[in-house]
């Protein structure tokens, strides 16, 4: 049987738009309307696709975002808080820019105020793709956020830096996986930390 993993960011936010950084899922952040069309595009761009379940993370604009993409379809829900944002303790709140020159001055294994580092974050995240495999579905979405899904399409490139080849994620855009790419990239996240 052939299986299909498809990630996406969520649509935009008010936070995005306001440049403001949000890892705690108890902050309501919701979709502006640009996001609830995005959101909406990618439901068009999934119309044609089989899906068996649909994972979410604890964050309220992944759900927005899947809710309204898959309105009209029959599609089980799952919340898998390893997809969640990056955890970015203390920064939370802070601008864009506070959170990119904190970045500057450290290293991707040294934690964010009082919480994880991105090293932790991409471990994390290999043991969320892990999880995804280990699924019996054959059909699943994921509607996560950027980091996750950057993180998965260099690691399923064989990329040995996160961030790159691919750096900027689109909005509520489908990215598609098959079975073997998405291990590989499990694989690579979720062993030993790569700088």
């Amino acid at each position: 049987m052939t299986r299909l993993f498809v990630l996406a960011r969520h649509g935009e936010s008010t936070l995005n738009v306001s440049r403001v950084v949000n890892g705690d899922p108890a902050v309501d952040v919701p979709l502006t309307e640009k996001g609830r069309q995005e959101a909406r595009l990618l439901g068009q761009q999934l119309r044609n696709v089989p899906l068996d379940l649909c994972i979410v993370t604890r964050f309220g604009r992944t759900r927005e975002t899947a809710e309204i993409a898959l309105e009209t379809r029959v599609v089980r829900f799952d919340v898998e808080p390893l997809f969640d944002d990056v955890d970015v303790g203390d920064l939370d709140g802070a601008s864009v820019d506070d959170y990119r020159a904190w970045k500057r001055a450290h290293t991707r294994p040294d934690p964010f105020p009082n919480v994880e580092s991105l090293d932790a974050a991409a471990a994390r995240y290999g043991r969320a793709l892990e999880s995804l495999l280990a699924r019996p579905e054959g059909a699943i979405v994921v509607v996560t956020h950027e980091i996750p899904v950057r993180y998965a399409l260099n690691a399923a490139q064989g990329s040995r830096d996160h961030d790159s080849p691919h750096h900027d994620i689109a909005n509520a855009t489908p990215y598609l996986f098959g079975e073997e790419r998405l291990a590989e990239a499990a694989t690579r996240l979720a062993t030993a930390p790569r700088g």
